[in-house]
């Protein structure tokens, strides 16, 4: 790293800190100021947080192992997220608002009531807090082990003498972390690097996340967010430049893959972003992409999402957030990685002796081969720093979000509410919450040594959040949903999702997903029939409270509203939601296929009619959906 690079990523550092002990004494006054900023966020700034902690150091990594071994279709497994932020913008957000929570469990006792409730908010607040949260942590500083390797080389810059009591720490460990695994004959010295490089990062994320609260994390997402953008946008430059500019690139896909690339797929499979051309789409592959949006463990917003929108100062921004976090977070980034993942894949042919199982890991770790080998010094640090950014931005989020789960309800309700029957301090809370964000740490690096890959951990937490989905959106829209049918949901979720991994291999990962939330949900309503709804005065209160859309007839006709108000708003809302969906996948792979050169659908052999159709059909619609969501009558 040159001294230039090395005085980027440091200017960034002085950055962080800063914005964090600016806001410390603000944040620590009480949990809403820490944790929700004091519901004073508008909503570009909400939105934009979002996309960064999003705009990950790991998933570009997983993007460029996506496109080598699925191809560019195989992306769709991400963008149909996309719905699903779309269904939390204009249907969800500003009822998560005016719940007036501070995390996604305590809502559990403002919708249901009585024991049950009290029992699904801690086991929320464990569930989400530490299983899923931890999980998707652990694969982001898997990712950032990947990064620093090239880069932060410790065991050249340290004398011996201190650095190698470490090595022989981590070889008595015996948990490599690195690139090459066991097979580098340097594992140790790197492992011992990459630790080193870790706990720095950390340091400085945990410093200024837990001193600021969320004021600091949003402030740093911003700055972190515009940094990746001009550092991958520059990356993906010299990239295609490399790869002889963007026709050159897709006719050296054709050549170099005309018989195939990693796992056989076809160039025309490489690049397409629609079905057929030889793609083997089996039937459970397209009713995954179908329903993925609606049976994942965030489909309706529950996490930092949810935070985001309750952290906004009106209902208008919170639906603002949603939108300008979805078109970042699908549209702005994906077409920068797209033709990034591509440029690679040509520069950086897969090994035809690689063992399958390696593949996936081999292709995400180009990514970082990439930046090492291509980028000049000043560009290659202005990239690390982006990469740090953006590990900083996920990270600050989850241990705010984690410690969250573990203050407000863990420790508040049950150890002091109902165990010491006495109300804690708002400083004293928020001083658990900076202890809460070190042990998410710790409990996501001990999960992260046992990583393959990031592929690996992002699908196994699909798979234990994907019975979750449905039953988080129904008791938002249905009266009728009560707190067992969630509490059967999460039992035969966490039960069935170690089962299915153990039976059915990572091939069959969209059975196993379709398996798990059919199982979950069945569970659900089968509690719903044999326990009915909660009781009609905390439905009342309820629906007075949050004004929920969808299916609250007899509760809405209890409070003198007309009992088709509701269905009303809610198909109101979802038209928006579709018309939204369609501007922006239209825009992706009308202006994605022109940038890689993607074959259009078999139906229509003209690709300019197919993107000029996409573009002019996503640009009219515009007007529409606005008027749907963000109208003088819009969704409340």
């Amino acid at each position: 790293m040159s001294p230039l690079d090395a005085l980027i990523v440091f200017a960034f550092v002085v950055y962080a800190v800063a914005v964090g002990l600016r806001n410390r004494r603000q944040a620590s006054k009480n949990l809403e100021e820490y944790f929700l900023a004091g519901r004073s966020l508008p909503g570009w700034k909400a939105g934009l947080s979002m996309a960064a902690t999003q705009f990950a150091a790991d998933t570009p990594l997983l993007v460029t192992g996506l496109v080598a071994t699925a191809g560019i279709f195989g992306l769709w497994q991400l963008w149909i997220f996309g719905v699903t932020f779309l269904v939390i913008g204009f249907v969800l957000a500003g009822a998560w608002r005016r719940a007036g929570v501070v995390t996604d469990a305590e809502l559990t006792e403002v919708r249901y009531g009585a024991t049950p409730a009290a029992v699904l908010r801690c086991g929320k607040a464990l569930y989400f807090g530490t299983i899923i949260n931890c999980v998707s942590l652990a694969w982001v500083l898997f990712a950032a082990a990947k990064i620093a390797e090239p880069f932060l080389l410790w065991h050249e810059w340290l004398p011996a003498a201190l650095f190698g009591p470490l090595v022989s720490l981590v070889e008595a460990v015996g948990v490599p972390l690195t690139i090459g695994g066991l097979a580098d004959p340097e594992v140790w010295v790197k492992t011992a690097s990459n630790l080193l490089s870790l706990g720095m990062i950390l340091a400085v994320v945990a410093l200024y996340s837990a001193t600021g609260g969320l004021r600091s994390v949003v402030a740093t997402d911003i700055g972190q967010m515009t940094v990746m953008a001009l550092g991958t946008l520059a990356f993906t430059t010299f990239v295609v430049s490399e790869a002889g500019g963007l026709g050159a690139m897709t006719a050296k896909v054709h050549e170099t893959f005309a018989a195939g690339g990693p796992g056989g797929i076809l160039p025309d499979e490489i690049l397409a972003f629609t079905p057929g051309r030889g793609k083997d789409v089996t039937l459970s592959v397209l009713s995954l992409l179908g329903l993925l949006w609606l049976i994942n463990s965030v489909s309706d917003g529950s996490g930092y999402l949810a935070q985001r929108a309750m952290a906004c100062r009106s209902d208008r921004d919170a639906r603002t957030a949603a939108v300008v976090f979805t078109y970042a977070q699908i549209l702005v980034r994906s077409l920068l990685w797209l033709p990034l993942g591509v440029g690679l894949l040509v520069l950086f042919p897969p090994d035809p002796a690689l063992a399958p199982e390696l593949v996936q890991a081999d292709r995400e770790a180009t990514y970082v081969r990439g930046m090492a080998e291509l980028l000049p010094a000043g560009v290659a640090g202005l990239m690390l720093t982006g990469m740090l950014a953006a590990l900083a931005s996920t990270v600050d989020t989850h241990l705010n979000w984690g410690a969250s789960y573990w203050t407000n309800d863990i420790y508040k309700r049950f150890i002091c509410q109902a165990w010491l029957k006495r109300e804690p301090s708002g400083r004293a809370l928020v001083w658990v919450a900076r202890a809460a964000s070190v042990l998410t740490l710790v409990i996501a690096m001990a999960i992260m040594t046992q990583l393959t890959s990031i592929n690996q951990a992002w699908q196994i937490n699909l798979l234990f959040g994907a019975g979750l989905g449905v039953v988080l959106v129904l008791r938002w829209i249905w009266w009728r949903m009560n707190a067992w049918a969630e509490i059967a949901a999460m039992v035969v979720a966490s039960a069935v999702a170690p089962l299915l991994i153990v039976y059915l291999g990572d091939d069959q990962q969209p059975l196993r997903l379709l398996l798990a939330a059919t199982a979950s949900t069945l569970a659900a309503l089968a509690a719903i029939r044999i326990k009915g709804p909660e009781d009609r005065a905390r439905l009342v209160a309820f629906y007075r409270r949050v004004r929920p859309v969808g299916f609250w007839g007899p509760i809405a006709a209890e409070l003198g509203e007309r009992a088709n108000l509701g269905p009303r708003r809610l198909a109101r809302a979802l038209g928006a939601v579709a018309l939204c969906s369609v501007t922006l996948f239209a825009a992706l792979v009308g202006i994605g296929s022109w940038l890689v050169g993607s074959p259009p659908p078999v139906w229509l052999p003209s690709a300019p009619l197919w993107i000029g159709g996409l573009l002019v059909t996503g640009l009219a619609l515009c007007p529409l959906w606005y008027r749907l969501g963000f109208g003088s009558n819009g969704t409340p």
